[in-house]
């Protein structure tokens, strides 16, 4: 599965039709958020020839495997090799059912072997924080997705599932010269998901307090996490993570609009 070395990271929710834009610029990879079914996809896949499509991530609780794996296996095969199947167990805020969450991907991945057309492991990927998710990521999945997550984790997690494991975290960013006007906006963002006790949990593993999650995230916090600066700054950070071990990188630019072509072409040129 080609991703290359930069992608970009965007809701289903957001215009479809920057997807031309973004092949055409370079990119490896678009990541779709919002928890898109495999027939949601579809439509990025026909509307592109090169980049690979990934779901950032399809949620355990939304889906069922058989259903996935029936999804997949209507793909033309030219689709289906520039398809990437991400899936996630979610969070505990956002899900009743949600229980046991090692087990249940483990069972979603058992249910995708099982189906009639089994969805093959180097076709999905497992968003992955913990140890034991990571773990099970490697052994189940071309590798990770990590989400909302600062170099020292993408560093930890190439430790974790070593060489031969695709670690492909997303990285907000703020494309903003003005490092307060940058903070304010990556601090909108970072509001809801330190809410989370996926994402806190993890931070506290790597170091973080609850100093660091109170107020929409300490200046430490938002600084490692959602890199802002000038184009040429936030490559800078980028680059940290893909020395730190990351095979790939996608990019969630916020704070100027839900199709800021803007930021991509100014990111492309400086990364890409």
């Amino acid at each position: 599965m080609e991703l290359g070395k930069i992608g970009i990271w965007r809701t289903r929710h957001q215009r479809a039709d920057v997807v031309g834009e973004l092949e055409a610029l370079g990119y490896g990879a678009l990541w779709i958020g919002g928890s898109p079914s495999v027939a949601q996809m579809r439509p990025y896949l026909e509307m592109s020839s090169t980049i690979t499509l990934a779901s950032g991530i399809l949620n355990v609780w939304q889906q069922t495997p058989e259903g996935t794996a029936a999804e997949w296996a209507e793909l033309p095969p030219a689709l289906r090799d520039r398809f990437l199947l991400g899936i996630g167990i979610g969070h505990p805020e956002a899900t009743r059912e949600y229980r046991t969450p090692l087990a249940t991907m483990r069972d979603f991945f058992d249910g995708l072997d099982a189906a009639p057309t089994p969805v093959p492991r180097e076709a999905r990927i497992a968003a992955a924080l913990g140890p034991k998710m990571l773990d099970l990521a490697a052994e189940r999945s071309l590798g990770t997705h990590p989400y909302f997550v600062p170099v020292e984790h993408t560093r930890t997690a190439r430790e974790r599932v070593g060489p031969g494991v695709i670690v492909a975290p997303e990285v907000a960013v703020v494309v903003e010269p003005d490092v307060e006007t940058g903070r304010r906006l990556a601090r909108e963002y970072a509001d809801g998901y330190l809410k989370r006790s996926n994402y806190t949990n993890n931070l506290r593993r790597l170091g973080y307090t609850d100093a660091d999650f109170a107020d929409a995230g300490s200046d430490r916090l938002i600084d490692a996490v959602i890199p802002h600066g000038t184009a040429e700054q936030v490559a800078e950070a980028v680059r940290a993570h893909l020395d730190a071990g990351a095979d790939h990188v996608c990019l969630q630019p916020l704070g100027h609009g839900p199709a800021p072509l803007g930021d991509y072409r100014a990111l492309a040129a400086v990364l890409l």
